[in-house]
């Protein structure tokens, strides 16, 4: 199933796109989406990122091949922190580069959208709060990131979390090929079977600290090969199974 937000004139909502129509979505988070009745054509909607987080947990240096490029260490528990929902954008909207950095990054990644409720859920347990999961960029400013000594600004700015272009529900997501590609050429591509800590493990370990609401996002980390985005640069991730993620690049 493929789970969407579009706007309309009283607001966004969500839907199901089967094929190029756009249907109804009846149930919620928890109980799962379902189709109602055809609304519009894919063409004749815009798109919105496909949840609404109350909070992103993103994963750093769960790709081995990334924290080698950075000289990084691979962490022994996995290594979260947050960024706010002020970032999330969806497909077509510009990441807009701050004048605070010369160094705006790109990384693609899977992102775990949450469906249920979760609180200390144990690995075993954690397929049962996953509703599926969308394409996302966790957009950097990396020079920002080694001066700060900290995260926040640097993956915090708005414009910082396009994510998108639906939720896939009906996935595997244990061997899926993660790409990106800034004006056609392939900077980025690797599995998430790399990843050091899987999505259970990830959904465990957090869900420890801090309770998963649904609509939440956990960004699983990215591959190697990440490197800079300037204004004028088209970006695109593609998360084999669900589809592409494409932001224009533009100077704030």
């Amino acid at each position: 199933m493929k789970i969407i937000r579009f706007q309309t004139a009283s607001g966004p909502e969500f839907g199901i796109l089967e094929g190029e129509t756009v249907y109804n979505a009846e149930g919620d988070y928890a109980s799962g989406f379902r189709a109602g009745e055809p609304v519009r054509e894919l063409s004749q909607i815009t798109l919105l990122s496909p949840c609404q987080p109350t909070k992103i947990i993103a994963i750093g240096r769960n790709y081995a091949a990334h924290a080698a490029e950075h000289g990084d260490e691979v962490p022994s528990q996995p290594l979260i922190f947050l960024e706010p929902p002020s970032a999330v954008i969806g497909p077509g909207e510009p990441i807009v580069c701050p004048p605070q950095s010369a160094q705006v990054e790109h990384e693609s990644e899977l992102a775990v959208v949450i469906g249920r409720r979760a609180q200390r859920i144990a690995a075993t347990d954690a397929w049962d709060h996953v509703l599926g999961y969308t394409c996302a960029n966790d957009v950097t400013a990396r020079d920002l990131q080694r001066s700060d000594g900290q995260w926040s600004r640097a993956k915090g700015f708005d414009t910082f979390a396009p994510m998108g272009p639906w939720i896939i529900t009906d996935l595997d997501p244990a061997n899926l090929t993660v790409t990106c590609r800034v004006n056609n050429q392939v900077k980025q591509q690797g599995s998430t079977s790399d990843m050091v800590f899987k999505i259970p493990q990830l959904i465990e370990y957090i869900s420890a600290a801090m309770t998963l609401e649904p609509g939440d996002v956990i960004l699983t980390g990215t591959p190697e090969g990440v490197g800079l985005i300037r204004p004028g640069d088209q970006v695109e991730v593609e998360v084999e199974g669900i589809g592409v993620l494409s932001n224009p690049v533009v100077a704030a």
